[in-house]
């Protein structure tokens, strides 16, 4: 089969516009991230005697933030995440990354993983669609005594696990935060 090299210029024309919707689609992904990470990185430092940064890339598998408080003997690694789905998905391999650093850091009383989620509020129904919603926010503590598992965080509140090759709802326990927040959390 031939084609015209008009129809080639079409062809190539079409699957550079999808390649950049693509790349601008997951570029606005990675700043709602780094935002709401910026946000609680300037909660924590709002609040007394606490301190947080955020670690860098997700690709020198470090927490996405560190919020510590020497008066407290408190250290907390945080995954967060944000997005305008009903859910939100924890990979298990950066569940366990912040595990690793809590347990590394023993010379701390209270050392926990929270999985902090954000739904903002618009959903998105489809390619560039969206509708108004209420936007919640949810601050999770991992349960060690679980096994690490690929987790996902419903648009309730509710999170599921994929273990033994079934999704099971997991009771993961809502964490009080040491700053305000402009939000109620739900679950």
């Amino acid at each position: 089969m031939k084609f015209s090299s008009k129809t080639i210029t079409i062809l190539k024309d079409k699957q550079n516009k999808k390649s950049k919707n693509h790349r601008k689609a997951a570029r606005t992904r990675r700043q709602r991230g780094y935002q709401w990470e910026d946000t609680i990185v300037k909660r924590f430092n709002s609040a007394d005697n606490w301190n947080a940064f955020r670690l860098g890339s997700p690709s020198i598998a470090l927490p996405d933030v560190l919020a510590v408080n020497t008066k407290e003997s408190s250290i907390f690694t945080i995954e967060a995440k944000s997005g305008t789905t009903n859910f939100l998905p924890v990979p298990f391999d950066q569940i366990e990354r912040c595990l690793k650093w809590v347990e590394t850091f023993d010379i701390y009383k209270k050392r926990k993983v929270i999985l902090a989620f954000k739904f903002l509020s618009k959903k998105r129904i489809g390619l560039g669609i969206y509708e108004n919603r209420e936007l919640r926010e949810f601050f999770k503590v991992w349960d060690t005594s679980l096994p690490l598992a690929n987790c996902v965080c419903t648009y309730e509140g509710k999170v599921f696990a994929k273990i033994s090759g079934k999704r099971k709802e997991i009771k993961l326990k809502d964490h009080k935060m040491p700053f305000k927040t402009k939000f109620r959390n739900y679950a």
